[in-house]
């Protein structure tokens, strides 16, 4: 079943990139849910990878979690930052380089409860079904000298 779950996992990822580039982003948010591309080097084989995930604006930087659609395992976008914390985005049309902070204890709690929770209420049954703690990651633009 978890093999099953995997491939449709990465089958929707892949459709949800084609569409961006396809659409050039004017399909990324519907109703309150706002997405971004996230463009990160493999941890095992270095090759770029793109997968779009849900976000929130936080502090001047953009706030993303690794729900993995409730998968018991972190997704392998989050685990690749972790890797290499250097990533390129894509909001809409714009694109920018970002470096990735993975949030850990009190401050990811209150960040998961305060912001993720309080702003997006669904993704709650997400960790409920992954039986793991989420992890939650802000990515700041790279500033240009």
């Amino acid at each position: 079943m978890a093999r099953w779950r995997r491939r449709l996992t990465a089958a929707g990822n892949r459709f949800g990139v084609f569409l961006h580039r396809r659409a050039g982003g004017r399909l990324d948010a519907f109703g309150d849910t706002t997405v971004l591309m996230i463009t990160s080097p493999g941890r095992r084989t270095g090759t770029p990878r793109s997968t779009m995930v849900r976000y929130l604006d936080h502090d001047g930087g953009f706030l993303v979690w690794g729900t993995g659609g409730g998968a018991p395992r972190d997704p392998d976008w989050f685990r690749n930052l972790r890797h290499t914390p250097r990533a390129r985005i894509e909001i809409g049309t714009t694109g920018q380089e970002v470096v990735a902070e993975e949030i850990r204890g009190d401050e990811r709690d209150r960040l998961w409860r305060d912001v993720v929770l309080a702003r997006a209420p669904g993704v709650a049954r997400y960790e409920r079904k992954a039986g793991r703690v989420i992890p939650v990651a802000l990515l700041r633009p790279v500033r240009r000298a």
